[in-house]
């Protein structure tokens, strides 16, 4: 039996891990901002700890692993999945927009990270599971901000994968592309407070409007996505990245053909940029 702690647990994809733990026999830290708005199944549950967290608040992730360890006698897998959307021309987008973005999605997981990391070592293994996203490794119009957030927990997980192996520590970046969830509602996805006429008919502006049609019929199922994350997750040894999703899979195939035609291109004049006395 493990103990999964999880961020941002109280809906989407995070509430769906924690159910399909706790259907494993493990048992979940269930972290939210409102512990009191987890459903009843896991508010219910002896196997569940609701603890209140915001990430971006370094006091509250000390006291809720403190908690959580006190509670369970440590924490086995942690999933950074706590995080939000922006979405919008890179013009429109104000400084104060996009570094609350990257509070949360990129050092609330590093702090979250950190804080389980001691005791990890201590017991000689772990796994962290990232929740990064499509737009982690595949830059979109209208998403700028995001995918730079999401490139960050892509980076920020493979460079972990080699640092904590030695400590017996695995780290896997998870890589969804678009399921159907309330990421597209207003409590989780924010737009630029202005909007700039002149991006009106470009492809900045299409990811904007394509909000209103996509909302909640989105191509992927929460509950078979993170009943899969449970799985590679249970597993002894964890892929780097889990594409999750028909759409991630597609997009991640395409996205390796245009690096591989961009190399191609250039690959021999690149390297003969090396010194001439260079081995």
């Amino acid at each position: 039996m493990s103990t999964w702690f999880i961020t941002g647990a109280s809906r989407g994809l995070g509430l769906e891990i924690a159910r399909a733990a706790l259907r494993g026999g493990d048992t979940v830290v269930a972290a939210a901002r409102n512990p009191g708005k987890l459903p009843e199944d896991l508010q219910t549950s002896d196997q569940v700890l609701g603890v209140a967290l915001d990430v971006t608040r370094s006091e509250e992730i000390t006291a809720a692993v403190e908690t959580a360890v006190q509670h369970f006698g440590g924490i086995d897998i942690l999933v950074n999945n706590a995080g939000r959307g922006l979405l919008g021309a890179l013009e429109e987008i104000t400084d104060s927009e996009a570094r609350s973005l990257l509070d949360l999605n990129v050092f609330g997981l590093i702090n979250m990270t950190r804080a389980v990391l001691p005791g990890m070592r201590a017991a000689g293994a772990g796994k962290i599971v990232h929740i990064g996203s499509r737009s982690g490794f595949e830059g979109e119009p209208g998403v700028s901000m995001y995918c730079a957030s999401k490139f960050a927990v892509a980076g920020i997980g493979e460079a972990l994968a080699a640092e904590l192996e030695p400590f017996g520590i695995q780290s896997m970046v998870v890589e969804p592309g678009v399921f159907r969830t309330d990421f597209l509602d207003t409590s989780s996805l924010s737009t630029p407070a202005r909007r700039i006429p002149a991006y009106d008919g470009t492809p900045a502006h299409a990811t904007l409007d394509w909000i209103g049609t996509a909302n909640h019929s989105q191509l992927g199922d929460p509950v078979k996505g993170a009943a899969l994350i449970y799985e590679v997750t249970s597993g002894d040894t964890l892929p780097g990245h889990l594409a999750l999703g028909r759409d991630a899979v597609e997009r991640q195939l395409v996205k390796i053909r245009s690096i591989q035609d961009d190399l191609a291109a250039w690959r021999d004049k690149s390297a003969a940029t090396a010194c001439d006395d260079a081995a």
